[in-house]
């Protein structure tokens, strides 16, 4: 077996259809000689479905929501029921309600913003150490953030938890050094997936990427943020950690 992640055993949470950005990982690392688990909340009809366009089959989707401490703390069981051991997690998981985004930032109640900073901040500390137990010197975690250096027209809360996000993979990263896991998160540029049409006045950032980015940006090709993950999960960066790598046609870098 040949490829960037041979042998490679990844835990992949966040699928929902196939124009997503874990989709386009999950695809790309089974290319590159990945074996995956993958999970899903709500619809696993759905995710299952939606498996079952990945070039190989996959075993049975495993139900989690990241808010339910039973789900969290008998994962590493399930997992075991597939592979003996991960060396790499794929955190694609983030929502808030309508309320904490499209200009609501100062009228959104408490009780909204709460999950979306638990669905889309805490649930990355809390699927790093559900998974923690399978993991040896060598693993990987990676998240996906929208750049929270700045504040987004329409964005709101779902920024603040996003910036929450980059703090706490800073902190993972820290914290699971001395046990050499990595934790990075790649900060791709706006497409148009699912998460993306939930947020009211999404095509503000439509415009701009494509009228600055350096590089160019396609609002539709999801196989760049993919392959940075899969680098990013791979033995090709095992003294890179705590990083925000940015995946967005070099917009970040230029100025209004």
């Amino acid at each position: 077996m040949s490829g960037l992640l041979a042998g490679k055993r990844l835990l992949i949470a966040g699928i929902l259809t196939d124009q997503s950005i874990a989709f386009s990982a999950a695809k790309i690392a089974q290319e590159e000689g990945a074996e995956l688990v993958l999970t899903g909340y709500g619809r696993l009809s759905l995710v299952e479905r939606i498996a079952k366009r990945l070039p190989k089959p996959v075993g049975d989707i495993i139900e989690l929501d990241v808010t339910n401490p039973e789900h969290l703390d008998g994962l590493a069981d399930r997992v075991r029921e597939q592979v003996d051991g991960l060396d790499g997690v794929v955190h694609s998981i983030a929502f808030g309600p309508q309320s904490v985004m499209g200009g609501e930032f100062l009228n959104a109640k408490w009780d909204d913003v709460s999950t979306a900073l638990q669905i889309s901040t805490f649930s990355y500390q809390a699927l790093a150490m559900a998974c923690l137990p399978l993991m040896r010197p060598g693993g990987s975690i990676v998240g996906l953030t929208f750049d929270a250096t700045t504040a987004w027209p329409v964005y709101d809360w779902m920024g603040v938890a996003k910036a929450g996000l980059e703090s706490a993979s800073r902190y993972l990263a820290m914290h699971l050094g001395k046990q050499g896991i990595r934790s990075n998160l790649v900060s791709a540029g706006p497409l148009r997936t699912m998460a993306a049409k939930s947020i009211p006045g999404f095509v503000e950032f439509e415009d701009a990427w494509q009228a600055r980015a350096p590089l160019g940006w396609s609002l539709t090709d999801l196989e760049p943020a993919g392959r940075a993950i899969c680098a990013l999960l791979s033995d090709w960066f095992p003294a890179t950690t705590g990083e925000v790598v940015h995946v967005d046609g070099g917009y970040h870098a230029v100025g209004a």
